[in-house]
């Protein structure tokens, strides 16, 4: 009797210390074999029989399966862009030969509109994949991309550009290669503004969803089931019931992605912040802590750590260095630089050929079209600049509110992060009922349609620039007691200004490829145009007509090159000379 109380009495003990471990161990294997599922479910919906139409279900019975389609594209296309952004920004930071054109280059391709990119894509991979719907499935990722990447690849960019000057020596210091320099220093110094700039660029990708799952060229419709060609589907019928059931299923989206992605991936990312002082609330995630109380997962972090704490030969414990020594030669500095002259080969002879095309579709525009596009483009680009100032002028005090206090950022962080990776094409319909109801002309009101989705970029910038300001900075301020508008213009705005420019420049060129959803609007049945670029590529796109849309969408790309020569260039120099926290 005493030995059977004994072993009920341990076996009661052990119970109530592991019940909650065990049940969060088993809602990670339970999620697991959701995924696998889900996973399951969509390769069913890739290797499918092509089909000439789908039809959508409005019934909110069909959402959570389109939901979750609409979920995995933009996932996977955050993956793309995510090694895209690596490769990319590492190669221009670290090339300048290839910088020269790699950065002019991003700035054309972030102005180029998705429809300016569908054609192509879409008649290629289809052609490809005639007999399934990869082709389809990986144009709408791809198309997905392009409304993330670029945001992605200038913040990191940008970045690298700008590691301390101390930092850089101690990597020398310790001899680190290119790889141990790119995982211990530069994406950790580049990971708060990649996490908040790569929940920008999701927000970016969403936008164009309905784009992006339902589009239209010539007589043709290619449309895929997922959320955005719910919703467009929704519009055409003019259904406010399915529209308003979208419109939940979307938020629901957002909200899931913020609090078992996004935000675990911001209380990580505090670890990175270059500072001395301390003091500062400290940020939290309930779901990060619900991973951290798994046996499984300490499990592979103990073996994790045990990997890390092998003795490093290159470094011996006993001996540290204690002068700045220069890297030892090797093999990888040559390596990368024959891969990049070949990727730049590679590069330059595509750009040649691409252009060798285009001129080809430029002798079918006649030149009262090409006067007829330069006058949309500056109409456009009016709208664009309009957009980005207002933008500018909220987003600025707001952002800093926000990233200076880890309090209002953990309870405003998801509504932000709701409002911004709302697709705002799916409120068009609201607006422009609103516009109508005030007599204001959509030559005006796509303006207003711009701006729901330009002021985000700066906005993300501006939290992330606010939170990376060395804590000892903020001391100093206060105890030399500078405050107000004195605070903002010494130490505030200095230490934000890499970001803010970085989110004007991404903000301006999401405002060019927006406008051709803002100046081309179709609702229930009926199509809305302002004189403009957008508008222009839209219905050229619509018609299946490839030299104007071609022409169109090289005036804009040189429109933003030129813009950005004249202006962003100088200012992102002014912000790397005068306030880069490496001089």
């Amino acid at each position: 009797m005493i030995e059977f109380k004994k072993i009920w009495g341990n076996t009661y003990s052990f119970l109530n210390r592991y019940q909650k471990i065990w049940w969060i161990d088993l809602a990670l294997i339970l999620g697991l074999i959701g995924f696998i599922f889900g996973m399951t479910t969509v390769a069913g919906e890739w290797t499918g029989e092509h089909r000439a139409a789908v039809d959508i279900d409005l019934s909110p019975w069909a959402l959570p399966k389109y939901t979750f389609f609409s979920l995995c594209r933009g996932l996977l296309a955050y993956i793309l862009s995510f090694f895209f952004t690596l490769a990319y920004g590492y190669w221009a930071a670290k090339d300048k030969m290839a910088e020269k054109v790699l950065m002019p280059m991003l700035d054309i391709l972030q102005s180029i509109p998705v429809l300016g990119f569908m054609p192509g894509l879409v008649l290629a991979l289809v052609a490809i994949f005639p007999n399934s719907n990869i082709g389809l499935e990986l144009a709408a990722v791809i198309m997905i991309f392009t409304g993330q990447v670029w945001n992605m690849t200038f913040s990191f960019y940008q970045s690298l550009r700008s590691i301390p000057q101390y930092l850089q020596e101690a990597a020398a210091i310790y001899r680190f290669n290119w790889f141990e320099k790119a995982v211990k220093l530069e994406i950790p110094f580049s990971a708060l503004g990649l996490i908040w700039n790569s929940m920008m660029s999701m927000a970016g990708g969403w936008f164009f969803l309905t784009v992006s799952e339902a589009f239209q060229l010539g007589d043709k419709d290619f449309r895929l089931p997922g959320l955005g060609s719910y919703m467009s589907v929704a519009s055409d019928k003019g259904d406010d019931w399915a529209k308003l059931w979208g419109v939940l299923a979307m938020i629901i989206m957002i909200v899931f992605l913020d609090q078992f992605l996004w935000r675990p991936l911001v209380v990580w990312g505090q670890k990175f912040r270059v500072e001395e002082g301390g003091g500062e609330e400290a940020m939290s995630s309930w779901f990060l802590d619900f991973l951290n109380r798994s046996q499984i997962i300490q499990f592979f972090q103990h073996l994790w750590k045990r990997k890390q704490k092998a003795p490093d030969p290159a470094v011996p414990d006993a001996q540290i260095p204690t002068a700045v020594v220069a890297p030892a030669k090797s093999s990888n500095g040559t390596v990368f630089k024959i891969v990049s002259l070949f990727a730049f080969v590679l590069l330059i002879g595509s750009m040649v050929y691409g252009a060798w095309k285009i001129i080809e579709l430029f002798s079918k525009v006649s030149l009262s079209d090409w006067t007829l596009i330069l006058e949309e483009a500056l109409v456009t680009l009016g709208r664009v600049l309009v957009a980005v100032v207002f933008s500018a002028l909220w987003t600025v005090p707001v952002g800093l509110m926000i990233g200076l206090s880890p309090k209002l950022s953990r309870v405003t962080q998801p509504f932000v992060q709701v409002a911004a990776s709302f697709p705002a094409p799916m409120l068009f319909s609201y607006v422009i009922l609103l516009m109508h109801w005030m007599g204001v002309p959509l030559n005006w009101g796509s303006i207003a349609l711009m701006l729901l989705g330009a002021q985000w970029y700066i906005l993300f910038n501006v939290i992330a620039g606010s939170m990376a300001i060395p804590s000892d900075l903020l001391e100093a301020a206060r105890m030399y007691g500078i405050k107000g508008w004195a605070r903002f213009r010494k130490v505030l705005l200095p230490g934000i200004f890499p970001y803010l420019i970085t989110g004007m420049v991404t903000s301006a060129g999401g405002t060019w490829n927006a406008s051709i959803v803002a100046e081309y609007v179709t609702d229930k049945g009926q199509t809305l145009t302002a004189f403009g670029l957008g508008s222009q590529i839209s219905e050229a796109a619509a018609a299946a007509n490839f030299p104007i849309l071609a022409a169109s969408v090289v005036v804009m790309s040189l429109m933003v090159v030129v813009f950005n020569r004249l202006v962003w260039k100088r200012l992102y120099r002014l912000a790397e000379e005068k306030y880069s926290l490496s001089k």
